[in-house]
């Protein structure tokens, strides 16, 4: 077992509960924000840019039922693997059938609040390692592992034991980050949050408000823009969604507080701004979001690349935006999509073609659960 800790957070950080703040939910509701004409988003787009006509239509429910379902990983073959957050299980979910098969629990995983099992990606050598990466609060930090999935075992035992790849992540109940991610380059990204302490943000010696770039055995990665730290942006809130476009450009999707959740584009070392900026600024210092929400709006955790445009699901927000790009600007106004249809949306991830997956996020103790809940979801978009 190897692991990587920096010597700042070798002590967990304890949760400083932000004022006004409802962490996956955004911000605190109307918290003296300002306000634009129906709440709308605003981006980097010309006012001249022609509106994008997009499209979504959910084809079917591939499964329901799902309890608190959180990451999301497609297998070789087409099968479907998604987290648990408060169960700290993976099942496995034929997309032909809605057949789901348990494989077992991630042992360690201490879930609080808005921690538990969060973020999985598959190995880039899966097909000869059968190892799944998988992010999650334990009793004393976030941290990163791989379990080894062994499809032969009886269900119920097919994971074996975790290996940790990398700890000492700021742990809260609120801000915990979670998505993880394999990048073009084969390194492992990850987002995480500042466990609702914000000082952490500006700090580069912490791991929590940043996007960590890691080897796949949780050294810091060749190339990374601070010497011999894991740390490849910083100035983040809560990172809950990664993505990259086809030239390999790496976008994030962001929490803000009271008034503005962010979609940027990452530069390596660049500085988001958190806590002294929130959505735009003048500060030079700070890089600003290529498209903004007010929190009511978005609440944002996954998102997904498809043909030109970036997927944004929303948890409060309670809808999906797609946000066409030219380069890392948006090259036209979001869209919403599916405003208050499915409730909470967590996760969403290319399906090929036109097609994506989506997971619904309403027993996760802030929706309002309907029969059936929660779903993964096929659409077709455009």
């Amino acid at each position: 077992m190897r692991s990587r800790i920096l010597p700042a957070v070798l002590a967990t950080t304890a949760l400083l509960l932000v004022a006004g703040c409802s962490g996956d939910g955004g911000g605190a509701v109307d918290g003296g924000r300002s306000t634009t004409p129906g709440g709308v988003a605003t981006d980097t787009a010309s006012p001249s840019a022609p509106a994008a006509k997009g499209s979504v239509k959910v084809l079917r429910t591939v499964a329901d039922g799902l309890h608190t379902p959180w990451g999301l990983a497609p297998l070789p073959g087409g099968d479907l693997l998604v987290s648990s957050r408060d169960d700290a299980t993976l099942t496995r979910i034929d997309p032909k059938t809605g057949k789901k098969t348990g494989l077992g629990r991630i042992s360690g995983v201490s879930p609080d609040g808005e921690g538990g099992l969060l973020g999985i990606a598959l190995s880039p050598d899966f097909a000869s390692d059968h190892m799944v990466y998988a992010y999650f609060t334990s009793a004393s930090d976030n941290r990163i592992v791989r379990v080894r999935y062994d499809e032969n075992k009886p269900s119920g035992e097919q994971l074996g034991a975790p290996d940790t790849v990398f700890k000492g992540i700021p742990k809260g109940r609120i801000h915990n980050g979670g998505r993880i991610a394999f990048g073009p380059d084969g390194m492992l990204y990850a987002g995480t949050g500042e466990s609702g302490s914000g000082d952490l943000a500006q700090k580069r010696t912490s791991l929590g408000g940043k996007i960590l770039r890691l080897s796949p055995e949780g050294d810091p990665a060749p190339g990374n823009p601070f010497p011999h730290s894991p740390v490849y942006s910083y100035g983040h809130r809560n990172v809950q969604g990664l993505a990259w476009d086809s030239q390999q450009r790496l976008f994030a999707s962001e929490f803000g507080q009271d008034t503005w959740d962010e979609l940027n584009a990452i530069a390596p070392g660049g500085n988001y701004g958190w806590p002294d900026a929130e959505g735009r600024s003048g500060d030079k210092r700070f890089t600003s979001p290529l498209a903004q929400w007010h929190t009511d709006q978005a609440s944002p955790s996954g998102i997904a690349y498809a043909d030109g445009v970036i997927w944004m699901a929303g948890l409060r927000g309670e809808r999906l935006w797609r946000v066409p790009l030219r380069g890392t600007a948006a090259s036209a106004p979001p869209q919403a999509f599916l405003d208050g249809t499915y409730g909470r949306l967590r996760t969403v991830v290319p399906a090929g073609g036109d097609r994506l997956w989506l997971l619904t996020s309403n027993t996760d103790g802030r929706g309002d659960p309907k029969k059936g809940d929660d779903r993964l979801l096929e659409l077709r978009v455009s």
